[in-house]
């Protein structure tokens, strides 16, 4: 299955690696430095089947993010799944009350999981 992406981080080597890793496993990515840019993509085109971003982001925090996705766009039903080396019990279980689907930590898993983390979700 092929899956549509919007990868958002400001981190432009991680993003560009996360993306390269996603579209060579033969998945459709979009990328987004930050909150502004991702919910302009998501205005134009809703019908991702993941978000996958940071917690910590120029603009908003990956919370403020799916809440705004979740309240403002309802037509998309994109999983979002956070991808983040910020792993504090607190920070898992607001994104997960947010409406994060997953809990990635950066440091714990290589981009070739990732990838194979989020093909599992999505297939859920």
């Amino acid at each position: 299955m092929v899956m549509k992406l919007l990868l958002i981080d400001d981190d432009v080597f991680l993003r560009d690696m996360y993306a390269k890793k996603f579209s060579d496993s033969g998945h459709k990515v979009e990328v987004a430095e930050g909150a502004t840019i991702a919910l302009a993509k998501i205005n134009r085109t809703p019908d991702f089947d993941v978000i996958l971003l940071d917690m910590i982001m120029p603009g908003m925090s990956g919370i403020e993010l799916i809440q705004a996705i979740k309240r403002d766009y309802p037509q998309c039903k994109a999983k979002c799944v956070v991808l983040s080396n910020q792993g504090q019990e607190e920070d898992i279980k607001g994104a997960k009350a947010a409406g994060a689907v997953g809990y990635i930590i950066k440091a714990e898993s290589v981009p070739s999981v990732v990838v194979k983390k989020i093909e599992a979700l999505v297939k859920k």
